[in-house]
């Protein structure tokens, strides 16, 4: 299948993937593009690059117009993507754009709304990428457990340090977030669908939150720190902490359920069966993306979405940080989770 990417990164997936060919790279300048492009193998046939200075016949809605081109993978930044994504669904392309979704729920919502009304029409599909989904130690962890019931207590700890020449930081629409929660938002959603892996089964969903934000580095503007306390449906909670203006560093899931423990540390997950022999699995470090473009690209040919990467898995994901930074706002009220 012919696949374009918009924006900047994921090449690398695409061209290990044997049912895509890549066929067309766009960016907002041909500079970018040209940059893209040069990163790729000399061996590999080049995509047309596409770009809104690059003259006629060379612009996003070209593309689009291109019958060889099945899917395009979409990765702008957050309040740029909802335009692009219902212009390739209206074109018929399946269409996987990266997280987080939207830059809030309602904006998802009408995002989702519209993405199946057109692709009712046009049978082209919306699928939300989220690679810490398709980690192999989550993957593992999530699959333990399953079998160990009803959670009774979890730690969750993500901390780290932005600095203002890191790579991550060095756009204007990171440096100036026009979105709620900043770099919160942006990783966050990661360590959201993370946590939500492990809190399998309907009683162990997460029900409310209650959560304190800060900014403690002036360069990561709205918040750059949340501590929340989450309850589940079953009336157990756990904590979650996250921020990207620590100069503590830690990666890190701890759960405990009825019938055992697990943690995941970085490659390492640990699983505890009550009154059973500790198991430790190291794994090979990777980012998960080529598995979640492998992963996409099977689901277009089966012709059903992953159900790690349906819109609304992302909505939750962005739904499960927002509601903490609405109860940061509020100094720490009580928010209702509605939609995981």
């Amino acid at each position: 299948m012919g696949v374009a990417i918009i924006g900047g990164g994921l090449f690398p997936a695409v061209l290990k993937c044997d049912l895509f060919h890549l066929a067309a790279i766009y960016s907002r300048s041909l500079k970018s593009a040209e940059e893209t492009a040069s990163l790729i193998p000399d061996s590999v046939p080049k995509p047309n690059l596409y770009s809104e200075d690059s003259g006629a016949g060379k612009s996003y809605q070209d593309l689009l117009a291109r019958d060889d081109i099945t899917a395009v993978i979409i990765a702008l930044p957050i309040l740029s993507q909802p335009s692009f994504i219902e212009a390739a669904l209206s074109a018929g392309k399946h269409v996987l754009s990266e997280k987080p979704i939207a830059k809030d729920v309602a904006t998802a919502r009408n995002l989702i709304a519209t993405a199946q009304r057109i692709g009712s029409e046009t049978k082209a599909t919306f699928a939300v990428a989220e690679n810490i989904r398709f980690y192999p130690s989550f993957a593992y962890a999530a699959s333990e457990a399953a079998k160990f019931g009803r959670v009774n207590n979890f730690t969750v700890r993500v901390l780290w340090r932005i600095e203002p020449d890191n790579k991550w930081y060095n756009t204007a629409w990171r440096k100036t977030p026009d979105y709620q929660g900043g770099f919160l938002l942006d990783g966050g959603v990661h360590w959201a669908a993370a946590t939500r892996l492990l809190l399998t089964g309907d009683e162990n969903t997460p029900d409310a939150v209650q959560a304190f934000t800060a900014l403690t580095c002036e360069h990561l503007p709205p918040i750059d720190t949340v501590n929340a306390i989450i309850k589940t449906k079953s009336g157990t909670a756990g904590v979650f902490q996250n921020s990207a203006g620590s100069l503590l560093q830690a990666f890190e899931w701890n759960f405990s359920y009825e019938k055992g423990a697990i943690k995941v540390a970085g490659e390492t997950v640990t699983v505890q069966p009550a009154g059973g022999e500790e198991q430790v699995k190291q794994f090979d470090r990777t980012n998960g993306v080529s598995e979640e473009v492998a992963a996409w690209a099977q689901s277009l040919v089966d012709g059903k979405i992953n159900p790690l990467q349906t819109p609304e898995q992302a909505l939750a994901d962005l739904e499960f940080m927002e509601k903490m930074f609405r109860s940061g706002d509020e100094n720490g009220s009580a928010q209702k989770y509605e939609l995981l």
